[in-house]
């Protein structure tokens, strides 16, 4: 290395032996070898080779005025001395690998505008790596124009999520961008959704939620489309990215389709009566199609224990002691008419 002429190959390992020759030296004051091959009991090739291993780690260095004499000096001052290359070149590296970085960091702006202006030249991509993706969506939720669709499935997301959502939603809304968004029925009885839902309707958002949704969705000014990347269990999904008008096109229209269906989430509403309503409608639905409860629980964006909570209370209601024998009370009781639910 530059300035004391080491290489990582140099950086010794020290053993017991060693350790043990470096403790006698200190002692005495100086690295004798007859001295440390009497108190040691080593021979002179044992001697020559712990000699050898000191003065690699700089723990042995010869005297001013005498370069005969090997003295030991502190450990402190033989890592500074060892180290003290490799770490400079090491922060030097660092400095590189960050300058680097940050130029090409700096041309996103003219990669994205760029693939903006090959949307119809190319129909999708399909992107793996998360930090891409995020990047992607920072740009294009920057970007946006006039509206932003997004379609959340899943139940209730996140409180860590929620507060960045938050931000950037309240970002968008005072460009002038209008924002609708479709949860499930399971995410009104969130507080955290319910007061992120709270704050961006304020501003502006619309707010809707349905009791199934097909899969996540988010669609920038009609131009641009993020869905979920199908892949092997194995491996993390990515996203695609669709640029092709007339899939752009179709995708806008199943979003309007499922936001007429879907009922609006008013947070400061009094009375949640009409989402819990809506959500039973949804399991009393599913449980008379002769869904399994875990399935229920994955089609309505909600925790197996929830789920399994809600279909006993209806058993309780329609007196039932199986679920057979609720789907039949079900029948009977006329719910399905009720509701709206029978085919």
């Amino acid at each position: 290395m530059a300035g004391s002429g080491n290489s990582s190959s140099e950086f010794a390992e020290l053993d017991d032996l060693s350790a043990a020759a470096y403790g006698a030296a200190v002692e005495f004051g100086r690295f004798d070898r007859a001295d440390i091959a009497e108190r040691l009991s080593l021979t002179t090739p044992e001697v020559d080779r712990v000699e050898h291993v000191l003065r690699l780690l700089h723990l042995l260095q010869p005297m001013p005025g005498d370069p005969d004499v090997l003295v030991p000096v502190g450990p402190d001052v033989a890592a500074a001395d060892l180290v003290g290359s490799a770490e400079h070149q090491i922060r030097d590296l660092q400095q590189a690998v960050t300058d680097v970085r940050s130029k090409l960091l700096s041309l996103m702006p003219r990669y994205f505008e760029g693939r903006r202006m090959r949307n119809r030249l190319e129909a999708f991509d399909v992107i793996s790596d998360k930090d891409t993706i995020q990047s992607m969506i920072n740009h294009l939720t920057q970007q946006c124009r006039k509206e932003l669709l997004t379609v959340q499935p899943g139940g209730a997301r996140s409180s860590p999520s929620l507060a960045s959502a938050r931000q950037r939603a309240l970002n968008t809304l005072d460009r002038g961008v209008r924002i609708r968004t479709i949860y499930q029925h399971t995410a009104r009885s969130d507080l955290a959704t319910r007061a992120y839902v709270r704050d961006i309707s304020a501003e502006g958002a619309e707010v809707r939620t349905a009791d199934e949704l097909i899969d996540r969705m988010i669609i920038y000014d009609r131009e641009t489309v993020f869905l979920p990347e199908r892949k092997a269990a194995s491996k993390t999904p990515g996203a695609a990215i669709v640029r092709e008008p007339t899939l752009v096109a179709f995708l806008c229209a199943v979003f309007e389709h499922l936001w007429d269906g879907a009922t609006p989430f008013s947070p400061d509403s009094q009375s949640t009566s009409s989402g819990t309503d809506d959500l039973r409608a949804s399991i009393i639905r599913l449980m008379a199609k002769g869904y399994k409860d875990e399935m229920v629980a994955r089609r309505l964006g909600m925790s197996v224990r929830t789920c399994r909570r809600h279909i006993s209370e209806i058993t309780e209601q329609l007196e039932a002691t199986s679920r057979f024998q609720a789907g039949f009370n079900v029948a009977l009781s006329g719910m399905l008419d009720q509701f709206g639910l029978k085919d």
